[in-house]
């Protein structure tokens, strides 16, 4: 049984429509239930056209499950919102090196290629004959050295156009025997393996690139300026939900 605490602090969100300057209250109650309320989103820094109200939702499902739930309310005018989890993962540990070793399955048979500022071109190409293609397990470094800077791109996730969860990606680490798999109602993931990273962290141990990587379950980025792309505009009276499922398990 986990006590209930409370915790306030002072936070800024980063996500693709807003950068906003926050004040939050975290609660874990006995229910392991983590949730994160935006008391405050009316600082908006990027002259989007819309406020909005943000609720995350924190929650430990059964045994090593966890459910993130971002939800997104526009208070006065239509307004785009792309809510990200910019979690970093290394299942063999976080000082046990780099993740290149590790295998990785993403269900995507698409991507949204990048221009020299990584801004999306518009178009939705196949991954088939590239370095992105991730269908059937391999590992990570099987094919980064194809890429100038490693993995940071977007997927468009098989099975998408409806909002039930659907599997986004496997990784495991023979090492540990740790697995990790993805799910979320959203139609993209943006892959990153750590291309620029260089942090000191847990016990002086010091986050080189490839140290970790990201799976970060979203909407298209720059989806307002391809017409192709899911819209992620969001109207007054009505609301954003973006759900990921984490599970972990051995094998």
């Amino acid at each position: 049984m986990v006590k209930k605490v409370s915790i306030v602090f002072q936070a800024i969100i980063f996500h693709t429509s807003y950068r906003l300057n926050t004040y939050m209250c975290m609660s874990i109650n006995d229910t392991y239930t983590a949730e994160i309320k935006v008391m405050n989103t009316f600082f908006i820094y990027t002259g989007f056209p819309g406020d909005l109200h943000v609720i995350v939702g924190y929650k430990l499902l059964g045994d090593n499950k966890l459910r993130i739930t971002m939800k997104a309310k526009a208070l006065n005018k239509a307004t785009p919102v792309n809510l990200v989890n910019h979690a970093y993962w290394n299942l063999g540990g976080h000082n046990s090196g780099d993740i290149l070793s590790e295998e990785i399955q993403i269900f995507a048979s698409h991507y949204t290629p990048v221009d020299s500022q990584l801004i999306p071109t518009g178009e939705i190409v196949t991954v088939k004959g590239t370095p992105y293609d991730f269908l059937k397990p391999n590992t990570i470094g099987s094919k980064i050295n194809k890429l100038t800077n490693g993995y940071d791109i977007n997927y468009a996730l098989d099975g998408s156009g409806n909002d039930k969860l659907k599997k986004v990606a496997i990784v495991r680490d023979k090492k540990s025997g740790r697995m990790m798999e993805i799910l979320t109602n959203q139609p993209g993931v943006q892959f990153y393996t750590s291309n620029t990273l260089y942090q000191k962290g847990k016990g002086g141990f010091v986050y080189e690139p490839y140290a970790a990587l990201c799976l970060e379950t979203q909407g298209f980025p720059d989806s307002v300026n391809h017409p192709n792309f899911p819209s992620q505009i969001v109207n007054p009276g009505t609301y954003y939900k973006h759900q990921m499922l984490i599970k972990f398990s051995n094998f």
